[in-house]
């Protein structure tokens, strides 16, 4: 499976601003099936920081999600921005701005598809070990957040309860977590 199975014949931009691209696309199926219009989301890619202080607990964040109307339970994250160096630079830029923490060791996990069916980007998870307050939190003026500091086994529990408002975050925490030696995955790479 080397070549992609479907041909896009003609692309058409409807929106571009500092968020977000979306494109229509008409494509034509490896059997020959004509698609049209195939919406894209074009994203920067995303990075969020997996923070567990010296006595196990996770760095949360609850903000309040416009789109959802809801407050939610997520890790700190965002948009990795052209000027940051790396996806695990913008992770700690992340977690710094929207909590006041720092950590003292990071690794970059990996980065996968947010959602592939519909948008080009990547969700980068980043570990950082041994987080504890450096300053102030200084989020954006479009966050509303408060910063939740949380034991490991209470963000597990929330996570199974439905809890947690990203999605994408549940997978990032477990990774995460298996990574640094907190919980046991089957299969996981040492």
């Amino acid at each position: 499976m080397t070549a992609p199975p479907w041909t896009t014949l003609d692309s058409r931009m409807l929106l571009e601003d500092r968020w977000i691209r979306l494109r229509a696309d008409r494509i034509r199926t490896a059997t020959g099936a004509e698609i049209a219009p195939w919406y894209v989301l074009d994203y920067p890619d995303w990075a969020v920081a997996v923070a567990i202080t010296p006595d196990d607990r996770l760095v949360m964040v609850r903000q309040w999600r416009h789109a959802a109307q809801a407050w939610s339970l997520e890790l700190p994250g965002g948009v990795v921005d052209a000027a940051d160096a790396s996806p695990l630079e913008a992770a700690r830029r992340e977690l710094l701005e929207e909590t006041g923490y720092a950590a003292a060791e990071w690794r970059h996990l990996f980065g996968n598809h947010a959602n592939p069916s519909t948008q080009t980007n990547r969700l980068h998870v980043v570990l950082g070990l041994g987080a504890h307050p450096v300053a102030p939190p200084r989020p954006e003026a479009g966050e509303l957040m408060s910063v939740e500091p949380m034991p490991v086994a209470a963000v597990i529990a929330a996570l199974l309860r439905g809890e947690l408002g990203q999605m994408m975050h549940a997978g990032a925490i477990l990774a995460a977590l298996a990574a640094a030696g907190r919980i046991d995955l089957p299969g996981r790479a040492p």
